[in-house]
């Protein structure tokens, strides 16, 4: 487990800074200065003394391999730097603008699972097979869907047709309800296409037949069997779900005017706020890394069995070894002894 926690974690440096250093080169070819246009602007107050400072602390004069090892040192020191349009400290734009965000994707998740539930427990156990049929066509229909269309509809509808919402965010949970249900009605697209068909394939099973042979009833079979099998394709898609929700925030944020990362991340690439634009990429890779993290660790606690097969394959690898190493032995009959299986495949049911 040390090991795996260990491997994990130097992944997950790695993707910090990939997606670092990706940020400052995609950010530093773009044309234009944000340094040297604030410096420049017809109401910019600077001194002469005062222009150079700020050169000197963004090191905008500076070959740019210094300016992004510079950068790269900053961050390991805890250091994410000033904004270029305001002055503010970065970790203070991030946590002031985060609650916001974390409250519309948290509470999207939330209804992106039960409308996927929803429709996989209607498109595999609804009466009529006509009704089925139609529902299947819902995940296809909320994927395709652009965001910012959901959202406008939603809002028309809801805050100026039926006056249920507010128009605009004034910071009530009524106000986040709409904003929410958008962005969850695109992430359940695939959730419930994942576990629509993995619903499916475990209702053919043999231990779902022998249950019902037994007498169990449907409801109980998916409570206690079937939903649980299914979860773990939807689990690997949950995952990556996140990554969705966080580019769902910054249009959702938008169309209905919420303050929060997905605003601040606009607003500081049209400045080209390049400490901004850098501490965003990087709390958002980093809760990307961490759910998926929590999303294998939730693997084992979900079905022990994979934990099993990766110890039963390290065992099977060292008894091959050790049984190659024998002087008189067949190397084919080391490679998979006669008589026996595979222990992974005596562990699998």
């Amino acid at each position: 487990m040390r090991r795996y926690l260990l491997t994990r974690l130097a992944q997950a440096l790695a993707v910090l800074w990939a997606a670092y250093t990706l940020s400052f080169i995609l950010l530093s070819v773009l044309p234009g200065d944000a340094i040297r246009n604030r410096i420049n602007a017809p109401d910019s107050l600077m001194t002469p003394q005062q222009a150079q400072t700020l050169l000197d602390y963004y090191g905008s004069n500076r070959p740019l391999v210094e300016q992004y090892f510079r950068d790269l040192y900053g961050l390991f020191t805890g250091d994410l730097g000033y904004s270029i349009t305001n002055g503010g400290k970065v970790w203070s734009l991030l946590t002031l603008n985060l609650p916001s965000t974390a409250k519309l994707t948290g509470l999207g998740l939330v209804f992106g699972l039960v409308f996927a539930v929803i429709v996989a427990l209607l498109i595999n156990y609804a009466k009529f097979g006509w009704l089925r049929d139609a529902l299947s066509f819902l995940p296809a229909l909320f994927t395709s869907v652009p965001i910012f269309v959901i959202g406008i509809v939603v809002l028309n509808v809801f805050a100026f047709d039926l006056h249920v919402i507010p128009p605009v965010d004034d910071h009530t949970f009524t106000a986040l309800i709409a904003p929410a249900a958008t962005v969850g009605l695109v992430v359940s697209g695939p959730l419930s296409q994942v576990l629509s068909n993995s619903v499916r394939r475990t209702r053919g099973q043999p231990f779902v037949h022998v249950m019902h042979a037994k007498g169990a009833g449907e409801g109980y079979i998916f409570r206690k069997d079937v939903l649980r099998n299914s979860l773990l394709p939807v689990l690997t898609l949950l995952g990556l779900t996140i990554g969705e929700l966080l580019a769902g925030a910054v249009v959702t944020e938008t169309v209905y005017g919420r303050a929060g990362l997905g605003q601040l991340i606009v607003t500081s690439v049209n400045t080209q706020d390049l400490p901004v634009v850098q501490g965003i990429v990087l709390l958002t890779t980093a809760i990307y890394v961490t759910v998926n993290f929590a999303t294998d660790i939730v693997y084992t606690v979900i079905d022990p069995r994979i934990a099993l097969d990766a110890r039963t394959t390290r065992v099977t690898r060292a008894r091959r070894a050790a049984t190659a190493q024998e002087p008189g032995t067949d190397p084919a009959e080391a490679a998979e002894p006669s008589g026996t299986r595979d222990p992974v495949e005596v562990a699998r049911p």
